[in-house]
């Protein structure tokens, strides 16, 4: 495999992957990613003929097509460490557009649980995932800006309100608190997850394009009163009129 990774040129990595065990046929060049692995069957409840293409290391990964356009969805995991590793097995098997469908926790006391993000880029703390790879340096990490605006506008069509901002990618799940919250939001940062900044990091070093729709699943401000967090079960009709706004986009592009 070709490992060679710098600053200064864009390395198409050729495989083969080690986790997704798949073909080149198997995968399309547009996919939704999820950390979710039962995320996946809500999204591929939409597409035609979809298959299992691979369940190996629980990367459960679906190809089936929407509107006549071959899209996969693949299970990224949690963290930035375990998604990057899927995204760059994605793209060594052709896939170039990548959407991740995702849940985050809410800054603001309107980001309540149900509620949908757009991130428009992602922060995070030095070093981690990205700072494997660009060691020293903070490398760009927005989302593609016109994949985003179609994803927004596609929003708005199936009359799907959102929020959009900057996310917080975190490390550690555990040492997120209200104090946390607080402190990122009066930076103007609206929500946490944990996978955006090593997706958009990676999308501007390999030439990807990669956007981000988040459902708000916990808020961190309500957890001192009242702790909860929902599951992909209890946001399923959330996330399937989100998937099909999302997969309207992605195919359109």
């Amino acid at each position: 495999m070709n490992k060679t990774v710098t600053a200064s040129t864009v390395v198409v990595l050729s495989g083969p992957p080690f986790h997704i065990k798949a073909s080149r046929e198997d995968i399309a060049e547009k996919a939704i990613v999820v950390g979710d692995p039962g995320r996946v069957g809500v999204v591929a409840e939409l597409l035609t003929s979809p298959r299992v293409v691979n369940e190996h290391r629980g990367f459960y990964t679906v190809t089936g097509l929407y509107n006549g356009v071959p899209v996969t969805v693949a299970t990224h995991g949690v963290g930035g460490a375990s998604a990057a590793i899927v995204f760059e097995e994605l793209a060594m098997l052709g896939t170039r557009v990548f959407v991740r469908l995702g849940t985050c926790g809410g800054f603001k006391p309107e980001l309540q649980i149900g509620k949908v993000v757009v991130a428009t880029s992602a922060t995070h703390y030095y070093g981690g995932t990205p700072g494997q790879y660009f060691p020293g340096v903070c490398m760009a990490n927005g989302a593609d800006p016109e994949l985003t605006y179609k994803i927004m506008e596609s929003l708005r069509k199936h009359s799907i309100s959102f929020y959009s901002g900057p996310v917080f990618s975190s490390d550690a799940f555990y040492a997120e608190d209200p104090e946390f919250a607080r402190k990122w939001a009066s930076r103007g940062v609206v929500a946490v997850e944990m996978e955006c900044a090593t997706l958009f990091t990676l999308s501007w070093m390999r030439g990807w394009r990669s956007a981000c729709v988040l459902v708000v699943s916990d808020n961190l401000l309500e957890m001192e009163k009242e702790p909860k967090f929902a599951t992909t079960e209890e946001l399923k009709e959330v996330f399937k009129k989100v998937s099909l706004a999302v997969l309207d986009a992605l195919v359109s592009l």
